[in-house]
């Protein structure tokens, strides 16, 4: 590795030290049908973002409420303390795809007709509230 990729990959690891986040990979299910769910919960506090996965009918809904709690946890890990409710909130999800499994059905007359299996990965960044109202003052 060349010294200025190495000084960048160090500099992204010490800022990633400071930020509490969660990542799912390859989930089985379309980036669509994730982005619908991530959605509903983007920007919002973070209990009130549990309260609505909880209660969402859709499948992505639970696995994105056990990434969210993982975050949640991982943000009181690296400050040490509880998380309150109302000082929390999702600054940041991104849903994007992950490699496709391409899969062939059988069709009539010996064709066959291409099963594209989409997955995709969840990456939720979680934030106090104070802390974003100082970066967008300065």
């Amino acid at each position: 590795m060349g010294e200025r990729k190495k000084l960048t990959a160090d500099r992204r690891k010490e800022e990633l030290k400071s930020v509490a986040f969660a990542k799912l990979n390859n989930v089985p299910t379309s980036p669509r049908k994730m982005r619908l769910v991530a959605d509903m919960v983007r920007g919002q506090e973070v209990f009130r973002a549990l309260g609505i996965l909880k209660f969402s009918n859709k499948e992505a809904a639970a696995r994105l409420e056990k990434l969210l709690r993982s975050a949640v946890a991982n943000w009181e890990q690296k400050n040490e303390r509880k998380a309150e409710s109302g000082e929390l909130f999702i600054s940041t999800i991104a849903v994007s795809c992950a490699p496709m499994l391409k899969r062939l059905r059988p069709a009539p007359q010996g064709r066959g007709y291409r099963i594209r299996k989409r997955a995709n990965h969840v990456t939720i960044i979680v934030d106090t509230i104070d802390n974003n109202v100082k970066t967008r003052e300065a």
